[in-house]
């Protein structure tokens, strides 16, 4: 979270609560006292160049669409703060509701969230406050980046034949490579080692946050399909040698362009010691791939280093 996140006012009780009024008001303000001016605009032209592909352009642009709403917050490398200290705007709360409704089981989460709004905006016209909305940071949990990967999908017209929308990373992750091992020729994201392809706009960037043992392949995740696993995807919008840029929701609890190193052939660095290790690059093949197959088939040929399987896939976690 950034410096100027807060949790749950006092007297919330979650979402279920009865709402105090003076103790909100200083958590309410927070936005306004904590903030600082924001950095100079960058025109997106400048960061993002045109994509015409038009396999990968509806994804590019879907995220970049977002990314452009939440007022082209920047993240560089892996420092605890976004660039220039930009505070995320309390205005995006909607935004968050439109991502929770993109994914099906989880839209209570969107009603939550606006039960609570509304009560703390109650409680302040009762007493008699100007209204003031409360810190981004309130709505940071549950999670909602994995909320936003679905949104940016939908928008993108990317259906859920070739991508289930969930409110885990891992849940989507494991049907993409299922799908990408059921039918390799018709699979919309097929899985690449970060190590050996360099990232292009319109692939997802995976990384895995767990706090030890971390995956280092992707088809270390195959062998544990299921299970539960903190993971984190941003779109990639930009290759370069030297540099990736890739959009993702929920971080420091706002939609955010983050500039990641490369190498010279435009594989993205491995991450530093204590942090989210790439596991995964998913080439998006929207637009080149053969008709997809509706169900599993043990008859077509999978990806080298792919291990082939068998069954159903598991159904996606909520």
């Amino acid at each position: 979270m950034a410096a100027c996140a807060v949790e749950a006012p006092s007297g919330t009780a979650g979402y279920g609560g009865a709402v105090r009024k003076l103790p909100i008001l200083a958590i309410l303000l927070l936005p306004m006292a904590c903030a600082t001016p924001p950095p100079t605009a960058v025109a997106p032209e400048r960061l993002i160049p045109e994509i015409r592909d038009p396999g990968r352009a509806p994804l590019v642009h879907a995220a970049v669409r977002e990314w452009e709403a939440w007022g082209r917050l920047v993240l560089t490398g892996w420092v605890p703060a976004l660039d220039g200290n930009a505070v995320p705007s309390p205005a995006n709360f909607p935004r968050v509701l439109a991502y929770w409704e993109a994914v099906p089981g989880n839209r209570g989460v969107a009603r939550q969230h606006q039960r609570l709004h509304d009560a703390l905006m109650l409680a302040m016209a009762q007493d008699g406050q100007p209204p003031v909305e409360p810190s981004i940071s309130l709505w940071a949990y549950p999670f909602w980046s994995a909320a936003f990967i679905s949104y940016v999908m939908e928008q993108a017209g990317v259906g859920e034949a070739d991508f289930t929308p969930s409110a885990r990373h891992a849940a989507y992750i494991d049907g993409l490579l299922s799908r990408a091992a059921w039918d390799p020729q018709g699979a919309a994201f097929l899985p690449r080692e970060p190590g050996e392809y360099a990232p292009q706009p319109g692939d997802l960037l995976c990384a895995d946050r767990s706090t030890g043992n971390q995956l280092l392949s992707w088809t270390d995740r195959m062998a544990e399909t299921g299970a539960f696993r903190p993971m984190h995807c941003d779109v990639v919008v930009s290759d370069q040698p030297g540099l990736v840029q890739a959009i993702g929701g929920n971080v420091r609890d706002a939609v955010v362009l983050r500039r990641l190193p490369a190498d010279e052939k435009g594989r993205v660095k491995p991450a530093p010691y204590g942090e989210a290790g790439f596991f995964v690059v998913f080439e998006n093949r929207l637009g080149q791939r053969a008709r997809p197959v509706p169900t599993p088939s043990s008859a077509g040929t999978v990806p080298e280093g792919m291990p082939a399987e068998s069954g159903a896939e598991p159904p996606p976690r909520s």
